[in-house]
């Protein structure tokens, strides 16, 4: 018999013989009967098996938390409440028995910190199991967004030799020997040994080569890891995390403002409409504001101001008694309480901000006539602060030499890219988001690790 999914047989009618095969939650006994619950990861829901005690007494002796069963038997409509379907077993075969003993999930609540110590495991626990089929929506739903609009998926290299951010918080790629490397006759590495001829890291954004593409295709968009080597302990930072970053020839920065909240809502919308069953587990077990934020991000146009208008917002609220851990004052890069304050205190919805000065901005970003500011913007969000940044993009060739030369990059490792201002230059425009930032969001998970797989943070790189 063909295997059917919990997700599936749950919304089945009753009357037809069924396979299920999953792991058990949970195993209750009364004195004929045992109720096995039984989940497949289909579903953030558990289907009831229903066993006859006196003939299953020895595959019910070897169930429990945690054990791999498979399960033949007749759909029928539910005696008890909660469900309306359950299996009354007429076959059970045991996959895989589990250790009561050493199986660390049990029918307990468990801390974040604790399911993070077993993170190999904690796909299997409710609260993981509906993050990661969100993870998964959420990933399919940018795709058919861009896909729809006509914009093409591009792999941009994880390897690199540039700097995209000029940060230099970057991992070295090499494979010089560590315990002798080679040194040129100032001392210097002598990377012309390496395997690349050259020093090498893991890229932070795929920015400059989707660049590239934009200037090609028009428009397109990437998806993929990303690495940052900053020592951050912090719920809103990794070491490897995932970004989207679509690139738009021909678009300003208002272009470029209004698909981002055009992304951002459609996003919003897809959960809503696809992954009901698990928000509404997170909206009641962890977030309980967090369904009805979810659909307040539809409703109305997000505020648009320049980073001057959002400095004279804080200044005023300083001076009307509003304590900020860090200063206002112009030029500062806006910290997480800055911006929450903007989205959450003063205006209530999301905030996008632009025109930000250009010393605390990347290279790249083009100049506005005063000399002082930049065509950035910030996409600034509930709980979460920014959650998208972008720019248009410097399209002047000698404006972007002199911002190279004032930060004093390398050229060498971007004349490729200053080749697109050489070789017919356009107006382009791009942004980058935070795939984990956007689903701390879209789940109501207050930490960043908690939304990816396999966290990589400083000093830990375990599963």
């Amino acid at each position: 018999m063909e295997r059917t999914k919990v997700a599936r047989l749950l919304a089945s009618e009753p009357g037809r013989e069924v396979l299920a095969k999953g792991w058990v939650r949970t195993k209750r006994e009364s004195s004929n009967v045992a109720f096995v619950h039984l989940n497949d990861g289909s579903t953030i829901n558990n289907i009831q098996i229903v066993c006859d005690r006196k003939e299953f007494a020895d595959e019910l002796s070897r169930i429990s938390t945690g054990a791999c069963i498979g399960v033949t038997g007749r759909l029928e409509a539910s005696k008890g409440s909660g469900q309306a379907v359950e299996i009354q077993a007429g076959k059970i075969e045991i996959y895989g028995e589990c250790d009561p003993n050493s199986y660390p999930l049990q029918k307990k609540g468990h801390t974040m910190e604790f399911l993070r110590e077993h993170a190999n495991l904690r796909p299997r626990t409710n609260t993981f199991g509906a993050v990661l089929r969100i993870r998964h929506n959420m990933a399919f739903a940018i795709h058919k967004f861009f896909n729809d609009k006509g914009f093409y998926y591009l792999n941009t290299p994880l390897i690199t030799a540039s700097d995209c951010e000029g940060a230099g918080d970057m991992f070295q790629v090499t494979t010089l020997p560590l315990d002798n490397v080679p040194r040129c006759e100032d001392g210097s590495i002598d990377y012309s040994k390496d395997f690349f001829g050259t020093h090498t890291s893991l890229t932070v954004s795929g920015q400059l080569e989707g660049e590239l593409g934009a200037t090609a295709l028009g428009e397109i968009y990437t998806f993929g890891p990303t690495f940052r080597a900053e020592n951050s302990n912090t719920p809103r930072h990794l070491a490897e995390f995932w970004m989207i970053e679509p690139e738009m020839a021909f678009y300003d920065i208002k272009d470029n403002m209004d698909l981002a909240e055009e992304f951002i809502k459609y996003l919003v919308k897809w959960a809503l409409d696809n992954c009901q069953d698990d928000l509404q587990f997170l909206n009641d077990h962890f977030d309980k504001e967090l369904l009805k934020r979810l659909e307040g991000i539809g409703d109305e146009d997000f505020a648009r101001i320049t980073y001057t208008d959002g400095i004279d917002i804080l200044e005023d609220a300083v001076a009307h008694g509003h304590k900020f851990d860090v200063p206002v004052q112009w030029g500062m890069d806006l910290q997480s309480e800055h911006e929450r304050y903007l989205v959450e205190q003063h205006y209530g919805k999301p905030v996008i901000v632009t025109d930000y000065p250009k010393d605390i901005k990347a290279f790249y970003m083009k100049q506005n006539e005063d000399g002082k500011t930049v065509r950035g913007m910030d996409v600034l969000f509930p709980k979460i602060g920014e959650i998208i940044g972008g720019s248009e993009r410097e399209s002047d060739y000698g404006k972007l030499v002199s911002r190279i030369d004032e930060l004093h990059m390398n050229h060498d490792t971007l004349e490729w890219y200053l080749d697109t201002r050489r070789f017919g230059t356009c107006p382009h425009s791009g942004f980058g988001i935070g795939f984990e930032r956007l689903l701390m969001f879209v789940t109501g998970m207050e930490n960043i690790r908690d939304v990816i797989p396999f966290p990589r943070t400083p000093g830990n790189v375990k599963f």
